[in-house]
């Protein structure tokens, strides 16, 4: 790989870490009275949204190694949380970030569900959906929910690609902002939230 592109994907490992420590660091707020809280997705109690997001942590060193959908089978179907969500996290969080951040893997292909993906766009998207539920666990248990400016223009850019065909099976319908609405407002919205 020359210096070049290399230089591209600090970037984006940069931001991997960030969007998962931010996630993070909500996950460590949550209160034991909290785990069965609401949260703006709908279906989703706190609990339901990290168990989410740790899932997605668990697919990334099986997916980066080169192994299929098939190949996983159901193993994380379910709750992988246990009697220690934050725990849970941590460890899942670490094998993720590990596993992209490990040599040659951005350099590849992914399985996924939609078919084989460059690693950097898999990286990208795991960038964008911490971002935007790491605003979702802070609404819910009441955490501070300002985003980091990089991160809400990296999470901007990759859902910007694609958010007119978002299934309404996993983002409500885009909400209309007032003009002048800051760039965090207007990807919350782009992604059926109101802020």
């Amino acid at each position: 790989m020359d210096s070049h592109a290399a230089a591209d994907r600090d970037p984006l490992l940069d931001r991997h870490r960030e969007a998962l420590a931010l996630f993070g660091a909500r996950v460590h707020a949550v209160r034991p009275d909290q785990w069965d809280l609401p949260t703006p997705c709908t279906d989703w109690t706190v609990r339901d949204l990290v168990n989410h997001l740790v899932v997605e942590q668990l697919w990334v060193p099986p997916l980066v190694e080169g192994r299929s959908l098939a190949d996983v089978g159901d193993a994380f179907d379910g709750d992988v949380l246990g009697d220690d969500p934050v725990a849970a996290w941590d460890s899942a969080k670490d094998a993720a970030l590990a596993a992209f951040a490990g040599p040659g893997a951005l350099d590849g292909t992914v399985h996924l569900s939609y078919g084989k993906t460059p690693a950097t766009a898999y990286c990208s998207q795991m960038v964008a959906d911490a971002v935007v539920h790491s605003w979702d666990l802070s609404r819910a248990i009441g955490a501070e929910e300002r985003l980091p400016d990089a991160l809400v223009d990296a999470a901007a850019r990759e859902f910007g690609q694609y958010a007119d065909e978002l299934p309404r099976s996993l983002f409500d319908a885009p909400v209309k902002v007032p003009a002048g609405a800051d760039a965090q407002t207007r990807l919350l919205a782009m992604l059926g939230r109101d802020a």
